[in-house]
This record gives C-alpha cells, structure tokens and sequence, in this order.
C-alpha cells in the first residue's frame, strides 16, 4: 500500500484534487523556510545593533506591508488570475527577503522590511482563493483545516532549523527563506493550472476600485468580519502581552517556551480530527464555540500561573484557534462572488493583518495602565462577546447563503 495515500487518507485528506495538494506541499516548503519572520527583532537588535525602538518601527513597517497585501493580492487574483498571482507574488517576496537580508542602514532596512511584508503576503489571499476554486464546497472546510495544519507543521520544525542557522550568521536565515519562498514559486507555476472561473458571458466589466471596495460595501460579510477581528486581536496578544504577563508572574523564557509549545503540538496533534467533528456542526455554532473557547483560554491567564496552569490556559485557547481556522474560510468562499473570491479573502486576511498591528499596542496599553487581570478578564469577556455575535447574526448570514444556493447550485451544503 502507497504510504503517502495512507498517511492521506489518516489526515481526513482522501478526494481532494491534485491541484490542491501541490499547493498544500508547497505551502510546507514555504514554511519549512519561515526563517525571518521569529528571528527578525533579534537579527535588528542583535546583529544590526538597533535600538529597541528602531526595531519596533521596522517590524511595523514590515506589519504595515502585510495588511496592504491582502486586499492588493486578493484583488490581483481576481483581475489578472492566481497562477501569476501566486507566483509573482512569491517570487516579490523571494527578492525582497534577499533585500532585507542585504541592506545595510536602516532607511534601507526600513523600505526592504516594507516591501517584504507588502510583496511576500500577496499570494496568501490567491491560495485561499484557488482553494475555493478547485475544492468541491462540500469539502472546503476539510480542506482549509488541513491547510492550517501543514502550515503549523512546517512553522514547528522551521523554529528550530532557525535557531541552528542563527548561529551560523543571521544572514543565513534570509538566503534560506529566499529560496524555499522561491521554490513555492517555481512549484505553482510549473504544476498549478489558472484556477480562476471564467468570466460568464454578458457580464459588465468591473472597476479595479470597484473590487477592492465590493466587500467593504457588504454588510452580512462586514458583520461575520467584526468577531474575526476580534479573535485575531485575542490571539495576537501571546506575541508581546502573553511573555509579559507570564514572566512577571515568575515563568523564566525556557519556561515560556514550553507553555507556547502546546499551542504548535495540539494544532499538529488534533486539526485534522476536529475538523471533522465541526463538520458535523453548523457553522455559526462552531464559530461562536470557537470565540467562547478562546476568550475562556485567555481569561486564564489572569490567575497566577504554575507551567502546568499557563499551558492548560494555552491548550484552551489553541481548541479556539483549532475550531475557527477550517470554517471562517468556507465561510468566506460562500459569501463571495465566484469572480471576487480573491478579494473577499483579501479583506478577511487583512482583518489578521490589522489584529497583528493593533494588538500589541492595545494589549500593551492596558497591561500599563489597568495591570495583567483586567487584561486577561477583558479578553475572555470579548471572545465570549464575539461567540455570542456569531450566534446573533447566523439568522441573516443563512438566509443569504439559502438565497445565494438558488443560483448557485454547486455552493456548500454546510448549514449556518
């Protein structure tokens, strides 16, 4: 017996097409270079000599690129296809990061960090969207969940490769990264087809703004994005508030490490089982048990913590992360015209985007000006706040995909 089908079909990953698993192999080698990204305050602050201050406004900027990547690639997928989106924007980002790695002062740094984040996410809206394409509705969520697991698989063992190239000269993780981005490239190009729907006849041509603006312009998908930011805001506070909280409270950072470490383990351990199990549920009812498992995990972190305490609130709030990453998705492909999938997915990134930027201000500020439980209690009181939203809005939600069924028979079967 073939063992990669074995290993397939183990995972929940038997009928899907080829076309996504060579985007999902890909999608491995990428993260298995995910180098730069972990290590980039210490290369600046270390190996540059920056201050704490001038690293922080690079990473910004490298942040700030990011959000404005996704609505850019979302579109872009859409108007000129996502194989050259796909590609191009891999092969951007490729240079970019040889950029980075290269300059030398920091306005230079500053712009390579900016375009880094701008040129190396762009494809991320134009996999989502080709996901949507070539994956039966049925299966999307399955699909989408495996997705996820394969890129926490990758970013697992690409932490301690990192580690090891650190100290054979930063400049290494640059290079490294460069050429696994750069090969993810060469993979679509050569083996992923266009995957975009053809343009249905007599359909009027649209503006390029016009696209951008689509999503913004729909309120059932405004109102489903609102709880997703929220979430990524809760989720984006074990990058700064988390380490904080956890070393004030006694924790030393191999200590921290170790708590963190559940959240790669469980995701590896248990996405593909508890996708299935959702898949049995409405979609609103594991959206909002997702929202109330996050903000619960969180709301943990306001007692004093032992290893043992941290890392049950950590595996809490992973379920969270586990239950949400293969539905919100599906549910973005549902909602979005079949011509605007691309941009559709482009703003649900950029809501991760704008959570990545925004949460360590907030979470820092609070922590300062009201201390670490009013954080921590905040924080489960808007996750169960978001899990109670989706739950409010499901009505609407299912009456628009019930409608959007009507003329669109092949759409997902799944109930909200």
């Amino acid at each position: 017996m073939n063992p990669v089908a074995t290993m397939v079909r183990a995972l929940g990953g038997g009928g899907l097409p080829r076309t996504y698993w060579v985007l999902w192999v890909g999608t491995f080698v990428n993260r298995l270079g995910a180098f730069v990204a972990p290590f980039l305050a210490l290369y600046l602050t270390r190996e540059r000599g920056f201050s704490v201050e001038q690293a922080g406004l690079v990473v910004s900027l490298n942040g700030a690129g990011a959000v404005l990547a996704a609505p850019l690639g979302g579109m872009l997928a859409d108007r000129v296809g996502r194989r050259i989106t796909l590609a191009g924007g891999l092969w951007a980002g490729s240079g970019a990061m040889l950029l980075t790695g290269y300059s030398d002062t920091l306005p230079r740094i500053a712009v390579a960090a900016f375009l880094l984040g701008l040129m190396g996410e762009l494809y991320r809206p134009a996999v989502a969207a080709a996901v949507a394409d070539v994956v039966p509705p049925r299966d999307r969520a399955r699909a989408y969940g495996l997705l996820f697991w394969v890129i926490n698989l990758g970013f697992a063992i690409a932490l301690p490769l990192a580690g090891l190239l650190a100290t054979l000269g930063y400049r290494l993780l640059f290079i490294a990264d460069a050429v696994t981005t750069f090969l993810y490239g060469c993979c679509v190009w050569v083996l992923v087809p266009e995957t975009k729907p053809a343009a249905e006849p007599g359909r009027v041509a649209r503006s390029t703004l016009g696209d951008l603006l689509t999503p913004f312009r729909d309120g059932v998908y405004l109102a489903f994005c609102l709880p997703i930011f929220v979430l990524a805001l809760l989720f984006f506070q074990n990058h700064m508030s988390l380490p904080v909280t956890l070393a004030a409270q006694g924790l030393s950072p191999t200590a921290y490490g170790l708590v963190l470490s559940v959240n790669g383990v469980l995701i590896v351990a248990l996405q593909p089982f508890i996708t299935r199990v959702t898949g049995r549920l409405r979609r609103s009812t594991s959206l909002a048990l997702a929202g109330v498992l996050t903000g619960v995990g969180f709301g943990l972190h306001a007692l004093p913590a032992s290893v043992p305490w941290a890392m049950l609130a950590v595996a809490v709030w992973t379920l969270g992360e586990i239950v949400q990453s293969p539905v919100a998705p599906s549910v973005v492909a549902d909602l979005a015209p079949g011509e605007l999938r691309g941009s559709y997915q482009g703003v649900y990134h950029m809501m991760w985007g704008l959570a990545s930027s925004a949460a360590p201000a907030l979470g820092g500020a609070v922590l300062g000006r009201y201390g670490s439980p009013s954080l921590w209690v905040g924080c489960m009181a808007l996750g169960i706040a978001a899990g109670g939203w989706h739950l409010a809005i499901a009505g609407t939600r299912r009456r628009r995909v019930e409608a959007l069924r009507l003329e669109r028979p092949e759409m997902s079967a799944s109930l909200d």
